[in-house]
């Protein structure tokens, strides 16, 4: 076994969003710490997520603010009160972003009478300058304008006149401290839940896009990286042309990178990116890998991924470039759809291990990649992921032939669902096995997290609580693990 995943483990598949708790999602509490302690008892020592960036309205994390940002939603406002920062009694209003206004007001009220706090503040912001100044002006510009995109705001800003960016933060100073105040406590609670899990044996494994969003901190503030126009629209975007998931191919519309500068800057921004990921995570999936062999190049004002071209990406060089810069790289890379043999070449040349769902796995023949006979070590082996329905409401939708095949396959019948599945997932020789928790509480499609090409109803799943210490889902699971030989030796020695 030549990966960074040298051993067998387990993993549960659930955003942060979508824990339990008192806020409008869930966040950095005392219900991540309980979720950590029961994946943990229950034998799993991987804790797997979405991004973790400033969501737009929408919701989705693969469309942030930031690929360098916490994203506040997911602050516990709970300890501000502890810390005297906000009043218990503005509980009262649910608002999740009034009160992070109230908490960051009494924050800086402490910070000024607080020497060693003061120091702490100045040392995130000295740490952290290469992306928070940019990030907290964005965001409070955001604001001011009514959430217009960056290109819609006056030209002096939309083009980062040096003079309007100095007036803009003294103008708009109160909210750009609120943002430094969100991320400074962003940074002290995820610090503080990733030494939870590590005293757990839990390692933390992330997500990362591969593309920005258009509208987003990233792309206003170094504007030259990316392909867009002098007043910032796109010249060109991102998709994938027409297959058979879609006759009219894909367009997501993120701006393409221009591959060409980064390479003579030794992509530094990418490696800036990957480190802060790095700093959070234990490891990482990198999102549509294949897009670092070559990318679908889309005219800015197609409507769809009709038309387009193949344009090769300097892939081989910039995971280069990270692994000198940052040395072996814990990440799994997502390389679903049609994949070229190039593509599985760049991966393997940096002992990436692929994925393997095994809803893609009864439908064709016996040369099927997604068979358990063909997963091999090198591999992370998911049931379904957060863009597939839940396994139920899978198994529910497939069409006669199948289920038949994987009735057949399997030697199970219907009845035993979705558990088969997943011990399916623990018993394949893959290192890495994933399953979302809705599968774990044999869930159906009115759980399901996102369905990608569709805007309405993703991302909103939450559980209503965390399963007890002896649920079924839990002890379960602690039973195949053990018997996979995949289970948290640490907390689970017997």
């Amino acid at each position: 076994m030549h990966s960074w995943l040298k051993r067998r483990s387990s993993a549960v598949l659930l955003h942060l969003t979508a824990l339990p708790g008192p806020f409008k999602t869930g966040v950095l509490g005392e219900e991540a710490y309980m979720f950590i302690d029961r994946i943990a008892a229950a034998g799993f020592s991987v804790w797997q997520f979405l991004p973790l960036g400033p969501t737009h309205a929408h919701g989705s994390p693969y469309e942030s603010l930031s690929s360098f940002a916490g994203n506040p939603d997911m602050l516990d406002l709970r300890e501000c009160v502890k810390f005297g920062w906000l009043d218990p009694f503005s509980f009262d209003n649910s608002d999740h972003a009034q009160l992070r206004a109230e908490a960051a007001r009494g924050f800086w009220q402490h910070v000024d009478h607080d020497p060693e706090l003061a120091a702490t503040v100045a040392a995130f912001e000295q740490a952290n300058a290469d992306w928070l100044v940019d990030f907290s002006l964005f965001a409070a510009l955001k604001k001011v304008y009514r959430d217009r995109p960056w290109w819609g705001w006056p030209e002096p800003l939309r083009d980062r006149d040096p003079n309007a960016l100095s007036q803009a933060r003294i103008d708009y100073a109160e909210l750009i401290m609120q943002t430094v105040f969100e991320q400074l406590l962003f940074d002290r609670q995820w610090g503080a839940l990733k030494s939870h899990a590590e005293e757990r044996d839990v390692q933390l494994f992330g997500d990362l896009p591969i593309y920005v969003a258009h509208d987003s901190a990233d792309v206003w503030s170094d504007q030259r990286l990316f392909t867009i126009n002098r007043i910032g629209l796109c010249d060109e975007v991102a998709g994938v042309p027409p297959d058979y998931f879609s006759d009219t191919g894909q367009r997501w519309g993120n701006p393409l990178y221009r591959w060409d500068l980064m390479e003579t800057e030794a992509f530094a921004w990418w490696i800036r990116r990957v480190r802060r990921q790095l700093d959070r995570m234990h490891m990482l999936r990198i999102d549509h890998f294949r897009g670092l062999e070559a990318f679908w190049a889309i005219p800015g004002n197609s409507e769809d991924g009709v038309i387009g071209e193949w344009r090769k990406a300097p892939g081989k060089a910039m995971l280069q470039a990270l692994q000198d810069a940052i040395g072996s790289l814990p990440m799994v890379a997502e390389d679903l759809g049609v994949i070229t043999d190039e593509v599985t070449d760049l991966r393997e040349s940096f002992k990436l291990p692929g994925m393997k769902i095994l809803q893609f796995a009864f439908g064709g023949d016996a040369g099927n990649p997604y068979l358990p006979a063909h997963h091999g070590e090198n591999s992370v082996v998911y049931t379904g992921t957060h863009d597939n329905d839940t396994t139920m409401g899978w198994y529910a939708s497939i069409d006669q032939s199948t289920r038949d095949n994987m009735l057949r396959e399997l030697d199970i019948t219907s009845a035993d669902m979705p558990w088969t599945l997943i011990e399916t997932a623990m018993a394949s020789t893959g290192r890495l096995a994933v399953i979302p928790m809705q599968d774990l509480l044999e869930l159906g499609s009115e759980a399901r997290f996102n369905t990608p090409g569709t805007l309405d109803g993703n991302w909103h799943w939450r559980m209503e609580h965390l399963p007890a210490p002896k649920a079924p889902c839990w002890t379960r699971s602690l039973e195949l693990n053990r018997k996979f030989k995949r289970w948290n030796k640490r907390w689970n020695k017997n």
